[in-house]
């Protein structure tokens, strides 16, 4: 065979025109792939960073809206003859230190001169202490409750957040100053954040006070109390100062491309940064990158080959048709339609043979849907809750996760049954599985296992799981206050629900047997059709 008999040849023209357009379309699908990986990514994880900023800004300013507060009103319960008697002043605020301990470091009052009155717990040092100067004091002075400038305690040689709220005597002007001061890593105030990270960025999260222009707190701990960037460092710090909040990616002070989400605390004007790298945001995109580019050249090589010897096959297409088709009749392949690469005899009937194995698939797909689903009211049957109670218990022991089972038994059901017939019987059940299928999440499941038995199985819980089993209870419970209609008449029903927790330890029969226990406890008790729910 000559050269030119060779490139004359529709075989080589095929084996080059499919190298081409495989090479061409790996490429492309290369760039649009990363680029909307890219892009996306950077959706989901901004979306991700500003609801854990979110998170983290609400619960600090919860805590410190409540030592806010705490103070405010300990102001103005103090009785101001005791500010003349230091000792029973320091009796006073050891009662209400100890009924309210959340300020760490103590609470003292702070007279006319600058000087501590009295203090609990009673430090020496504090009574030399001259906190005149300190702006908490001044604004009290002034009558307004003040959330002080994070610094070094004089006292305790750490940080510390003073509070203060002015104490006025009876001719209503300010005689006293009341202050409350929490060590910022005190349990329970911002301990959680300074510890927190973000993947195994050390860096995670930043509290920042645009007023005192410093970093409060911080999970790089060189970094608390610390001064501001100047401006132009950061793009997105500065539009966080100026009152942005959201997220977005900028270059931090240290030159590090980062994944950045501002939130505030309105209560002390301080905002939230929670900060991820996008070295680590966005290693999946490099990770797909490199398995793009290794798995195309690859599949590029293992074309060219496979291609040359398949082409002999293309030739001969039926008898290529006739060996699939045993091959899938000697279960050797998964019965799935054959390619058509002709329009001719041979593609008819590979088009023939392929409509009548979809209509196989179809005939397969309603049996399996018969099998594990219900058939009065398409809920899942006993079979399928099984499968996913098991999927369930697996998903919870990996993920260290709850899940809750509710058994629900109608009550007054066979009355209906009894004076309606069985079809009517049949229209409540039905009417019953739409409301409650109108209750359950998607990811949960509801499912009828016998003639008037449901059970809903809510997964992917955390600690809270107890309330969110008893809320969905009694939205089940709330759906039973409408009368049902059937046959043109109303029909009032109850339900009885037993409630069982568990977690990855449990194991299916438990839990089915515990909900089945406890809803029969709820039927002892006399109440049918009651709204009484026993866990």
């Amino acid at each position: 065979m000559t050269l030119r008999r060779v490139f004359d040849s529709i075989v080589t023209r095929l084996l080059v025109l499919a190298l081409l357009i495989v090479a061409v379309g790996s490429v492309s699908r290369y760039y649009a792939l990363t680029n909307f990986l890219h892009e996306d990514l950077s959706k989901v994880v901004e979306a991700q960073q500003l609801a854990l900023a979110n998170y983290v800004a609400r619960d600090i300013n919860d805590k410190v809206a409540q030592r806010e507060d705490l103070v405010i009103h300990l102001a103005a319960v103090l009785p101001p003859d005791l500010l003349r008697q230091p000792s029973r002043l320091q009796d006073w605020l050891q009662e209400h230190y100890q009924y309210q301990p959340l300020f760490s470091v103590g609470l003292f009052v702070v007279g006319p001169d600058g000087r501590s009155i009295a203090d609990y717990p009673p430090k020496a040092p504090r009574r030399q202490v001259q906190y005149g100067d300190r702006d908490y004091v001044r604004m009290a002075f002034q009558g307004h409750a003040y959330i002080g400038r994070a610094a070094i305690g004089r006292v305790t040689r750490v940080p510390v957040l003073p509070i203060s709220a002015p104490v006025r005597g009876a001719d209503g002007k300010v005689a006293a100053v009341l202050v409350g001061v929490t060590a910022l890593a005190a349990p329970n105030f911002l301990d959680l954040m300074q510890h927190t990270r973000i993947g195994d960025y050390r860096d995670s999260f930043l509290l920042v006070s645009p007023r005192d222009r410093q970093f409060v707190s911080s999970s790089q701990p060189d970094m608390i109390l610390q001064p501001l960037p100047p401006a132009g460092v950061n793009r997105l710090h500065d539009r966080a100062m100026a009152g942005f909040r959201g997220a977005g990616i900028t270059v931090n002070a240290k030159g590090v491309e980062e994944v950045s989400a501002i939130a505030s605390v309105p209560r002390a004007g301080w905002f939230v940064v929670a900060r991820l790298p996008s070295s680590e945001a966005f290693a999946t995109v490099e990770r797909v990158k490199r398995f793009t580019l290794r798995n195309t050249l690859t599949a590029l090589v293992v074309f060219t080959l496979f291609s040359t010897v398949g082409l002999y096959i293309v030739l001969r297409p039926l008898f290529q048709a006739a060996r699939h088709a045993d091959k899938m009749t000697r279960g050797e392949l998964p019965l799935e339609p054959m390619p058509i690469r002709r329009n001719d005899e041979v593609g008819h009937l590979i088009a023939a043979f392929n409509r009548l194995l979809h209509k196989l698939n179809d005939k397969q797909e309603e049996l399996a849907r018969m099998a594990h689903h219900d058939s009065l009211t398409g809920l899942p049957n006993r079979s399928l809750l099984s499968d996913r109670l098991h999927m369930a218990l697996a998903q919870a022991q990996r993920k260290d996760a709850k899940l809750a089972l509710l058994f629900m038994d109608l009550d007054g059901f066979k009355t209906i049954n009894d004076n309606l017939g069985h079809r009517a019987g049949d229209k409540v059940l039905w009417q019953v599985a739409q409301r409650l299928a109108g209750i359950v999440r998607q990811t949960d499941t509801l499912a009828r296992i016998g003639g008037d038995e449901f059970v809903l199985l809510l997964s992917d819980l955390d600690d809270n799981a107890p309330e969110i089993a008893q809320t969905v209870a009694e939205k089940c419970l709330e759906a039973f206050d409408t009368p049902f209609l059937v046959a043109g008449s109303t029909c009032k029903l109850g339900i009885s629900i037993g409630i069982a927790l568990g977690d990855g330890m449990s194991t299916s029969d438990s839990l089915l047997q515990a909900a089945d226990q406890a809803m029969y406890r709820v039927k002892k008790t006399g109440n049918s059709g009651s709204a009484t729910i026993c866990l």
